[in-house]
């Protein structure tokens, strides 16, 4: 998992497709699905940190 489009398809993957329009609100979203589908045991916590990890990164890219 490199980009945020990576992020998009694993959520994809759990029938989760967000998109709002305001991007960075998207990202908030697409970060608080995914601690609902780690909780649930659904995705490995490696791919839950790099997916967290590139959601932030990118709310910060947008932010600066």
């Amino acid at each position: 998992m490199k980009t945020v489009y990576d992020v998009q398809q694993l959520l994809k993957k759990f029938g989760t497709i967000i998109y709002i329009g305001d991007r960075i609100a998207d990202l908030e979203l697409m970060e608080d699905e995914l601690r609902q589908i780690y909780q649930s045991n659904l995705i490995d916590p490696k791919d839950f940190q790099m997916a967290i990890l590139l959601l932030r990164q990118e709310v910060q890219r947008l932010k600066g």
